[in-house]
Formats: C-alpha cells, structure tokens, sequence
C-alpha cells in the first residue's frame, strides 16, 4: 500500500510543524501501530492461520526473539487455545519497555519479510518479492515521519543522526562495500553502527577503524600491492598513496586529506577505545562516535571511487 501524503501531513509541514530532531528513546505508539499494519500486510494476519508458511513464520520470530532475550514467552505474554504467535509478538510491541528490544524485534520480523522474497507462492502470492520491498520501504519513510532516528537496511537496524549525511555517506558507503573484495569492511562498518545503537561507543570506534583499514587492505590485495599482513592503517595509506591511488599531481594537494585518513578515524580510536583507560573511566560521547562513523563512511565511499577510477 502507497503511503499517502495526507491532508494532516501536509498541514503540518506547512505549519512548520514537522519534526526535525530524531529520538532514539521511545517508538511511539503510532509508529508501532503503522509496523503491525505493516507486517501483517507482508507476514499475513490472522486471517492467514491455516497457512503452513504463515504459522512457521511467525513462530520463527517469536523463537528467535524468546531465545535471544532469554524468555519463555515475550514480554510475559500468557497463550491460551485461540492465540497465535502474531498476537504474541504484537502484545510484545506495545508492552515491551526497552526500545533495544522493540528494535531487536523489528530487525528480526523484516528480516523474514528479506527471507520471503525468495519463496515461491509465499501465503499463495505471486508478487511477495516486490510487496516486500515495497513494505521495507515504508517502514523507512514511517520511521522517517515518526523522526525516530533508525532505519532497516541490509537486514539490520541502523541508527540515523542526519537524513542528509545518511544518504550523501552511510548508505553509499554501506553499498560500496558489497561485494566479495570488500566483504570484511561491509561486516565491520554494519558492527559499528550496530554498537553506536547499543551505546556500546568504545566498540564502535574500534570497528570503525577496522573497516577503514579493511577497505584499504582489500583495495591493496586485489591490486598486487605488497603490504604486510598485519599492517597498520599508517602503513596501509601509505602504500595508497606510493601505488597511485591518488594522482600524483595531486598529492600536493592531499596534504589535508592525508591528515585526516592518518589522525582521524586511527588517532580517534586508539585515543578512546584503542588501549587501556587507565585508572579513570573513559566516557566516549555520542556526537563523537557520530563523527566517527561519518568520518569512517566519508573515508570509505573516496577509497573505493578512488580505487573504482584507477586504471589498471
């Protein structure tokens, strides 16, 4: 179902009152209510309940949630003989306190809806591939419209600061790295940002600094440029820049871009999350991790259009 830009909608927009600061905090009851139409529109509802496909579906997700969360029913949910697994995951949406958890389940339930794309005749449909990315799609927009600040890409939950910065380098990084060249930087940059959603900063960083170096580790291997396997992202950029990843009659002008692969994202890891924090705790902001994870994916999307323009 297309999302309709409604006369509300546009009044508030006109009004100037559209949401501009996304939350991390809370999913309101609106946007859970929009997920529920939603997933029953891609999973089935009840209606489907004789469905083999619908009830292993449905079921899936529920284990997968109880067990992760270490529960035997979620959010205390109490069955009885006309419940169903999709009334227990609902129950969970609009019970459940923890905003980790309710994205936990989000992430999984979509992740199944990923999973019937590839399924012949899934609940009898012909078109489920295409309602499928339809429906992911507007999951986005409502996160979007709601101004929670998360979206659901490559399978995962990821956290959003700035719809602009999303789009210009998170996602084009995200999508650069896909492939088998560079497969261990896509998984390091998804950990990132999946640590920064779990406030888990220290980790976010080191992963940061692991994908960049990935990135530039793989760039120098598909190309036959000797590095040592254990090399620093130093000694990695480096040898981008002696093998001509750059013009050479640009480098001059590099001299600022060169500062910022060497002391950014490297110097910030290794000063906040690299060695041990001494006697004190180290506390590692946010907007400083969001930094990192721009600069990281900033770092990335040059490399790889660096390295895709290099002639061979």
């Amino acid at each position: 179902m297309a999302v309709r830009n409604l006369y509300s909608k546009r009044r508030k927009e006109s009004n100037g009152e559209a949401p501009e600061v996304y939350t991390y905090i809370k999913l309101n009851e609106k946007l859970l209510t929009q997920i529920v139409h939603i997933l029953r529109e891609g999973l089935g509802g009840n209606e489907y309940k004789g469905s083999a496909d619908w009830v292993a579906t449905w079921a899936r997700i529920v284990f997968t949630l109880r067990r992760e969360h270490g529960a035997f029913s979620l959010a205390n949910f109490s069955h009885n003989r006309h419940s169903t697994y999709l009334d227990e995951f609902i129950n969970f949406l609009f019970s459940e306190r923890s905003i980790e958890y309710l994205l936990d389940g989000i992430e999984v339930a979509f992740g199944e809806l990923i999973e019937t794309k590839n399924k012949l005749w899934f609940l009898g449909r012909e078109n489920q591939a295409t309602l499928a990315e339809e429906l992911i799609s507007e999951l986005n927009i409502r996160f979007r419209e709601n101004a929670v600040g998360f979206r659901f890409e490559g399978g995962e939950i990821v956290r959003v600061d700035s719809e602009y910065i999303h789009n210009e380098i998170a996602k084009p990084a995200l999508k650069l790295l896909q492939g088998e060249w560079f497969s261990g930087a896509e998984e390091e940059f998804y950990k990132a940002h999946d640590h920064y959603r779990h406030g888990n900063a220290k980790e976010a960083l080191s992963e940061c600094l692991k994908s960049f170096e990935s990135t530039m580790k793989s760039i120098c291997v598909r190309r036959n440029w000797a590095v040592n396997g254990n090399a620093t992202a130093s000694n990695l950029i480096n040898t981008c820049f002696q093998n001509g990843l750059i013009p050479p009659f640009w480098q001059s002008n590099f001299g600022s871009l060169r500062a910022l692969l060497e002391g950014g994202v490297p110097t910030g890891r290794n000063k906040l999350a690299g060695h041990g924090q001494g006697p004190e705790t180290v506390e590692v902001p946010d907007h400083i991790v969001s930094f990192m994870l721009h600069m990281t994916g900033s770092c990335i999307v040059f490399l790889v259009h660096a390295d895709a323009s290099l002639k061979n």
